[in-house]
C-alpha cells in the first residue's frame, strides 16, 4: 500500500517511537532481569534459613518485573476495563484462573490487570507453553517456579506427570496462591479448525470465538491441590491442626479476554507500541471450588459449559462493545483498571539503580581477580 505525503510524517514518528521503545525495553530487561538474578543468588543463605521469607522477597521482585512489562503497554495507551465479579475479594485465597487464549498479548494483559490485586502476582504460578522458556523472561519464570508445558499428543501424558510432580514440589513450598491456566492449549487462530472438527465428530458445542478446552492440566491441578474432606474437616488432620494447614484451592475464576473488533494484541505490539491506543476488556466470574466436579467426566462437562458461556460473552461483546449484565441485573458495570505512575517510576528507578550497583560490584571483583 502506497504511503501518501500526508501520512509520511506520522509513519516516520511511529517508526522512531517503536525504535526508542525497543531500545528502552532491551535496557530495561538487561538491568531488571540481571539484578533479579543477582539478588536471588545473594539471598540463597536466607533460603536455607527461612524459606518462606525468601520466597516472599522473590515474589515481590517478580511482581515488580511483571509490573515493568505491564508499564510498556500502559504508556502505549493499552489499558484494561474489567467486568463481572470483583476478584480482589478472593485475592488472599487459593484460586485457578481459566483464561481464553488469543495471542501473546493475553499474558501481558493479565500482567497488567492483576497488578492492583494485592500479592496475587507475587504468589502466582503460570502454566505456559515451553517456548517461553527460551525468551528473555524464561530464566525468571524458571526461578519463580512457573511450569512450561510442551504441547502435542506425544508429550501429553509425560507432561501431565511432570506437572503433578511440579505442583507437589513447588506450589505450597513456595507459598503460591493462584495458578494461571489457558485450557485451550494454544492460540485461537491455530486451534479453531481442529477444535471445530473435534466438536463435530463428538457431538460437542461448535465454537467460533473460543475453542474446546483440554481437561488434563485442570484435572491434575484439582487432584493435587483441592483439600479433600473427611467428616466435615480436611483429610489428614484434626481440628487443632486446621489453622496450620492450607485450605486448598477455594475458587475457580473464569476469565474471558476480549479485544475490540476481535483484533488481539501480540507481544510485538505491546513492546513497540505501533498500534493506536486500545482498551482490552476482561470479564471475571468466580465459582466456589465445591461447585466444580472433581471426577473427569463431570469436570469435562463443567469446563465445556464454561467455554460455551465464554462464546456467548464474546459474541455479545463483539456485537455491542460491552459484556452482558449478570442475571438479575439490567446493566453490566465495568471498572477501569489503572496503574500508578509513581509506583512505575519507583520500580523502574530501583531496577536501573540496582543494575548500576551490580555492574560496579561485578566490575570491582573482576579487577580484584584479574
Amino acid at each position: 500500500m502506497a504511503v501518501t505525503l500526508e501520512e509520511a510524517p506520522w509513519l516516520g514518528w511511529i517508526l522512531v517511537k517503536a525504535l526508542m521503545r525497543f531500545a528502552f525495553m532491551v535496557a530495561n530487561n538487561l538491568v531488571a532481569i540481571s539484578s533479579y538474578i543477582c539478588y536471588v543468588i545473594i539471598l540463597q543463605p536466607l533460603r536455607l534459613l527461612d524459606s518462606k521469607r525468601f520466597w516472599y522477597i522473590e515474589g515481590i521482585m517478580y511482581k515488580w518485573l511483571l509490573g515493568m512489562v505491564a508499564s510498556w503497554g500502559w504508556y502505549a495507551g493499552y489499558t484494561v476495563m474489567e467486568w463481572g465479579d470483583d476478584i480482589k475479594a478472593v485475592s488472599q485465597d487459593e484460586a485457578v484462573m481459566l483464561v481464553n487464549h488469543q495471542a501473546t498479548g493475553d499474558v501481558c494483559t493479565l500482567m497488567m490487570c492483576l497488578q492492583d490485586k494485592g500479592l496475587v502476582v507475587a504468589q502466582m504460578m503460570w502454566l505456559m507453553d515451553h517456548i517461553f522458556k527460551y525468551t528473555n523472561f524464561g530464566i525468571v519464570s524458571l526461578i519463580h517456579g512457573d511450569f512450561f508445558i510442551r504441547q502435542g499428543k506425544s508429550h501429553r501424558d509425560q507432561q501431565l506427570l511432570l506437572l503433578k510432580k511440579h505442583l507437589e514440589e513447588n506450589y505450597r513450598n513456595r507459598d503460591r496462591k493462584w495458578i494461571v491456566l489457558f485450557p485451550e492449549g494454544g492460540f485461537l487462530r491455530k486451534r479453531r479448525e481442529t477444535s471445530q472438527a473435534f466438536a463435530k465428530k463428538n457431538n460437542l458445542p461448535f465454537l467460533t470465538h473460543v475453542t474446546l478446552p483440554r481437561i488434563g492440566a485442570t484435572n491434575i491441578i484439582l487432584s493435587a491441590l483441592v483439600a479433600r474432606q473427611e467428616n466435615g474437616s480436611p483429610a489428614g488432620g484434626d481440628a487443632k491442626e486446621l489453622k496450620s494447614k492450607s485450605k486448598g484451592l477455594q475458587w475457580m475464576i473464569d476469565t474471558t479476554i476480549a479485544y475490540p473488533k476481535a483484533e488481539p494484541i501480540d507481544i510485538q505490539t505491546w513492546i513497540l507500541g505501533y498500534r493506536k491506543p486500545t482498551v482490552t476488556h476482561v470479564h471475571y466470574r468466580i465459582f466456589p471450588i465445591k461447585d466444580v466436579p472433581l471426577e473427569t467426566d463431570g469436570l469435562a462437562d463443567w469446563l465445556y459449559q464454561r467455554f460455551v458461556e465464554k462464546e456467548a460473552l464474546l459474541s455479545h461483546f463483539y456485537e455491542t462493545g460491552a459484556f452482558p449484565p449478570p442475571k438479575g441485573h439490567k446493566e453490566a458495570v465495568s471498572r477501569e483498571m489503572t496503574l500508578s505512575n509513581m509506583w512505575i517510576f519507583l520500580i523502574q528507578s530501583f531496577a536501573f539503580l540496582s543494575g548500576y550497583m551490580w555492574y560496579n560490584i561485578i566490575q570491582y571483583f573482576y579487577h580484584c581477580l584479574f
